[in-house]
């Protein structure tokens, strides 16, 4: 994901803008895996292999989810890891 992409993305439940890049990997200015946080609704959005994951609630894959987090877990803030939603470690 390009970082300019961040000027207009919109968390997809709230509405909220502008939204928090929290990069893993990166290479030039793009975002190779990492995380979006919204600072109002604190959800999280993945970013894996570059594509920004925005789903609604319903649509999120939790297992897929459970898997980056855990993975991740000492790359990424508390606010993700322990109190993101929809889901946490």
């Amino acid at each position: 994901m390009k970082n300019k992409l961040l000027d207009i993305l919109a968390c997809p439940m709230c509405k909220n803008h502008p939204l928090e890049l929290l990069a893993i990997k990166s290479k030039n200015d793009e975002v190779e895996e990492g995380a979006i946080y919204c600072t109002s609704c604190e959800r999280y959005f993945l970013i894996i292999e570059e594509i920004p994951i925005m789903l609604p609630d319903e649509l999120r894959d939790k297992k897929q989810e459970e898997e980056f987090l855990k993975k991740n877990k000492d790359l990424l803030p508390e606010k993700i890891t322990k109190q993101g939603k929809p889901w946490h470690l």
